[in-house]
């Protein structure tokens, strides 16, 4: 009789889809179904008796063994992501969810975790983020992939390129990935912060200068375009160029040609020149702060990309991708976000756009314990832990209030006799209602 109910209870491990093993309190294994011989590539009969983290090694063995959590806890541990690797080295992405066993007088034997291949979930995933990625860009955002459609058509193009945008919205990016595409791929690109660099110092910056040209010049330097030369110039910032700047940047766009300091003539430019502003040049030109004639030779095509305030459907590919790329810089094993922790990072407004929430990931995986990204790990302005503290309390005062309105349909609502039994005066009592909104009904 024993036997038939070991072999109908291997028949069924084995029917199941999920990988299934079993431990014992000395943390070898005590059964091993198919499905966990087919996702870990290990034999049933080489997997029994040995320890778990020697058949597994699972990126979590060492910092969060849902098994061992289980067993210290009593609580079961349902779904955590991890990877193992397989026979042949492979790392399996897997969802694990852990609970104890114990025998017919309750005490812990071991435990049993079942856990999921996500390798199809994973391959998906990334298929479908790289049919919204365009050269580093992540985006499904409508506005965003009619840019990317436009993009290698631009590219083609020498025409002259402007991008506006808000800080942090992927100016350089969509800059370099026009370069990238263009004919001028092989050669330089150059970016240059035009706002970072003072306004004494920009002008020998792009232009370089000769020997002589003032007091410490003792050789020729080459300026930025030199440097750029048969490639890219990526002028960004360049709202804040003073006006005296802005005529000869005229000139190079107007004569493809520049002087250095101190030179006595002039140097062809090569250089394909695309600009960005974080501030709309077309309001500044109204208002007599930049030149109009330099906004309308840089204006030749104009990209106009949308904060991420106004593209949060990208907040969870962004989030992921993030994730991937400090998981592989840090080599420290973050799987995911919680769904919590997401929904905060979708609620946000982003005023830095794509670097704040950039900064926030890496911040997160800072102070991140586990493999899972949760609320607490994002900073107060964004897990609003005030607020939830505050939630926290109503909830108590909710629960406060059905208890005494428990006590006083049981004492047909006399106040007297419910205060007796609550152990309080009845002013108290009466003070409690009256603050949790407890009325009689009659």
């Amino acid at each position: 009789m024993a036997n038939t109910s070991i072999d109908t209870t291997k028949i069924i491990l084995d029917s199941i889809a999920d990988g299934v093993f079993t431990i014992d309190r000395e943390w070898l294994i005590t059964s091993f179904n198919r499905a966990a011989e087919e996702i870990t590539g290990i034999l049933k009969e080489e997997a029994i008796g040995q320890r778990c983290s020697d058949v597994f090694h699972a990126s979590i063995c060492e910092t969060s063994c849902a098994l061992k959590e289980t067993l210290e806890s009593g609580k079961p541990v349902i779904n955590r992501t991890a990877f193992i690797i397989d026979a042949e080295g492979n790392r399996v992405p897997i969802s694990i969810s852990a609970a104890v066993l114990k025998n017919k007088n309750g005490d812990i034997i071991g435990g049993v975790e079942t856990f999921r291949d996500l390798s199809t979930i994973e391959e998906l995933r990334l298929e479908l983020e790289k049919k919204y990625s365009f050269h580093d860009i992540i985006s499904k955002n409508s506005e965003m992939l009619r840019i990317f459609d436009v993009l290698p058509s631009i590219a083609e193009s020498d025409s002259t390129v402007l991008i506006e945008g808000e800080t942090g919205t992927g100016k350089e990016l969509i800059a370099r990935a026009l370069h990238d595409l263009s004919l001028r791929k092989d050669n330089p690109f150059v970016a240059v912060n035009c706002g970072a660099i003072p306004d004494t110092l920009l002008e020998s910056e792009l232009f370089g200068y000769k020997a002589g040209a003032f007091t410490d010049a003792r050789r020729d330097k080459p300026g930025r375009f030199a440097k750029a030369e048969t490639g890219t110039i990526f002028l960004d910032e360049i709202a804040d160029v003073s006006p005296a700047l802005q005529v000869r940047l005229l000139r190079v766009i107007q004569e493809r040609t520049y002087e250095p300091l101190g030179a006595t003539e002039s140097v062809p430019a090569d250089v394909r020149i695309v600009a960005a502003s974080n501030k709309n040049l077309e309001n500044l030109v109204q208002s007599g702060e930049f030149r109009e004639d330099l906004f309308y030779r840089i204006n030749v095509i104009l990209i106009t990309l949308p904060p991420l305030r106004k593209r949060k459907e990208d907040i969870p590919m962004l989030t992921n991708h993030f994730i991937r790329r400090l998981s592989n810089l840090r080599k420290k094993l973050i799987t995911d976000i919680s769904p919590d922790a997401l929904a905060a990072l979708v609620s946000h407004n982003y005023p830095g756009n794509i670097r704040e929430l950039e900064n926030i990931i890496e911040r997160a995986f800072v102070l991140c314990r586990g493999t899972t990204i949760e609320i607490d790990d994002l900073p107060d302005k964004i897990s609003h832990r005030d607020e939830r503290a505050s939630a926290k309390i109503s909830s108590m005062d909710d629960i406060e209030a059905a208890f005494i309105t428990e006590a006083l349909k049981r004492n047909n609502w006399n106040r007297k006799q419910t205060a007796e039994e609550l152990g309080m005066h009845k002013t108290t009592l009466w003070r409690k209602m009256k603050k949790l909104g407890i009325s009689n009904p009659d």
